[in-house]
């Protein structure tokens, strides 16, 4: 989103230099310009790709003062805190894959949320029917301890470089001196502003004078920038054990409504011990191998790595690059569907179900789900699992199970630095604006991430993963992805969109690998979204093009979407450069930068 702060990117770099690393930054009086926005940059010294221009910035100058690609990932993400608060921020959750260049290995970081430990299945029934999905969305109800404070320190403390509070300084001073509203905003503010207007403490920040902030105005936010002060000060245990720890619990046991607003906004049951006993966990990345390459995931709790990873091996048997657009669409669209069908039987939280990760990711298992791909027809959805454990040809099992909904408004960012390290981390609260809940007097909304486990079976005869349980982190399909060559940097990327993010990072790779187009086309290029649905999602690019009426009748059916997904990347040049990319048109545009800019490739 094209939201800025009053700053080009050089002036920026003398900010920082001031404030960041030394002296007292100067007062916000000058009226805001915003940073230059490319979707594509060249260049050495690192990179940086997200949504949004300040935050790309912020991570930028934190490797031309010798930060790594750590370091940048942590500033840019606490940047997006403050210019993108209705997608991520500390009150929110995540998952983080590093690349490290002198051990040329891939790590992970689970960075998500996790259940009350008083939770059971039955979490968001009353009397033992599941309760509407909008009421659990805006309430404490669906409020998870929040993860991504926890994932800041963890992957500091392994590969970074930079202490936490230096890094915050940047986004600290964003959200004190304020950023330049743009359209986008406005308008997911507007979305939002019933939901606002019944919380005072998002009302009194989120509507100005009772209204959403004008496109074009500037919006600061005091209070964020005294939390992320404290926090670089005291440290995360402060969200954990400290003040602000019981500051969030007291707004998720008792939800500070307006007396006057009509909605029943449902207490949680969050205590400080279920903050004290969180923990942000390393896990072995998911990897399967893709026409020469190695490409790395991020396994259960997100389904993204398994996902990911299995519809690549069932595409691996076609030659994507000689196959026509319709061709090419249909068998994605159908190893989608496939790898949806078997997510939904198999995966949830390792640390409550048996998730056959390995049996999952296995070629033998995807040959013998590939077999039911035919050219000339579409597979029943929603389709039911196979068996990874004992994979039969072109066979599967009982009990189908369409795919739960997923909040879509999440970010992604992407960084890579000299020496060769690159991060992929996407981070989210859930829903457009999270629970609609802000904490009083600190600045960021909380989290609805609870709301990604089902409500109940999606099919009462087969044991569904994705139940509710204490402390339990619900499934995701965030897909952080990285992409080796002979153990170094081919590329990394991820996106936004909830259960799409599964297919817009599954289409990407498979347009840029196979299809050859320059990463930000492959980025930019008209999406399909299919997940174990009778339908499946395109986009306009799509929807007006003659391969529609094409897939269509093999038996496709399309439902419009006008925006899927808003993914962002790096990729290694063979010359050394780093390109990084972002959307060209998508929530208005991301921002692509690097640290000393070279010609375009």
């Amino acid at each position: 989103m094209r939201r800025s702060v009053g700053r080009n990117v050089s002036f920026l770099s003398v900010i920082v230099v001031l404030g960041s690393f030394g002296a007292a930054a100067p007062a916000a009086s000058a009226p805001p310009v915003p940073p230059p926005k490319s979707p594509v940059a060249v260049g050495y010294g690192g990179a940086v790709s997200s949504v949004d221009a300040d935050a790309s910035a912020a991570g930028i100058e934190v490797l031309r003062h010798g930060g790594n690609a750590v370091d940048a990932a942590v500033a840019t993400a606490a940047a997006l805190g403050v210019t993108e608060p209705y997608s991520a921020g500390i009150g929110g959750g995540g998952y983080f894959v590093h690349y490290d260049a002198a051990t040329r290995t891939v790590r992970t970081i689970d960075g998500r949320e996790t259940a009350p430990r008083s939770a059971d299945a039955s979490l968001f029934q009353e009397n033992g029917v599941p309760i509407p999905f909008n009421d659990a969305v805006t309430s404490g109800l669906g409020v998870g301890t929040p993860g991504t404070p926890a994932t800041w320190q963890k992957a500091l403390d392994a590969w970074g470089s930079k202490p936490l509070g230096k890094l915050l300084e940047p986004a600290e001073r964003l959200a004190r001196d304020g950023f330049t509203v743009d359209e986008t905003f406005r308008a997911q503010t507007a979305a939002n502003q019933a939901r606002f207007a019944d919380f005072p403490a998002s009302a009194e920040l989120f509507l100005p004078g009772g209204q959403p902030p004008a496109a074009g105005s500037v919006f600061r936010n005091a209070d964020l920038a005294r939390t992320y002060r404290t926090l670089g000060r005291r440290g995360v245990d402060e969200l954990y054990r400290g003040a602000l720890a019981r500051d969030i619990v007291s707004t998720v046991r008792k939800p500070p409504v307006d007396p006057a607003a009509t909605r029943v906004v449902r207490p949680g049951d969050l205590t400080t011990g279920d903050l004290k006993a969180y923990r942000a966990l390393h896990r072995a990345p998911t990897r399967v191998g893709y026409r020469g390459l190695d490409v790395y995931g991020m396994a259960p709790s997100s389904s993204g790595g398994t996902s990911v990873g299995e519809a690549l091996n069932i595409l691996e048997s076609t030659d994507l690059s000689k196959a026509g657009g319709t061709r090419y669409l249909h068998r994605l669209i159908e190893a989608s569907r496939i790898a949806f069908a078997d997510r939904g039987r198999w995966v949830g939280d390792p640390a409550f179900e048996d998730v056959p990760t390995r049996e999952l990711l296995g070629q033998r298992f995807a040959d013998s789900r590939a077999c039911l791909i035919k050219d000339d027809a579409v597979l029943t959805s929603p389709l039911a699992p196979g068996d990874p454990r004992d994979p039969a040809r072109c066979a599967w099992g009982e009990g189908a199970a369409p795919t739960t909904y997923e909040g879509e408004n999440t970010t992604h960012l992407t960084t890579a630095d000299r020496w060769g390290n690159v991060v992929a981390y996407t981070l989210t609260i859930e829903s457009t604006g999270g629970s609609g809940i802000t904490v009083p007097g600190r600045g960021f909304l909380l989290n609805n991430e609870l709301t990604d486990f089902s409500f109940a079976p999606a099919n009462p005869a087969v044991h569904d993963p994705n139940l509710p349980g204490p402390a339990k982190r619900p499934r995701s399909s965030i897909s952080p992805t990285v992409v080796l060559e002979h153990g170094k940097p081919v590329l990394a990327l991820g996106s936004p969109g909830g259960a799409t993010i599964i297919t817009t990072v599954l289409q990407t790779l498979t347009g840029h690998l196979d299809r050859g187009l320059p990463l930000v086309e492959a980025i930019a290029a008209p999406r399909a979204s299919q997940r174990n649905s009778p339908t499946t999602e395109i986009e306009p690019g799509l929807w007006n093009s003659p391969v529609r009426a094409e897939l269509e009748a093999l038996g496709h059916v399309f439902k419009a979407n006008p925006e899927i997904g808003a993914a962002t990347g790096v990729q290694r040049l063979p010359d050394g450069r780093w390109l990084a990319a972002a959307e060209k048109v998508r929530r208005g545009g991301g921002s692509a930068m690097v640290v000393h800019p070279s010609g375009r490739s």
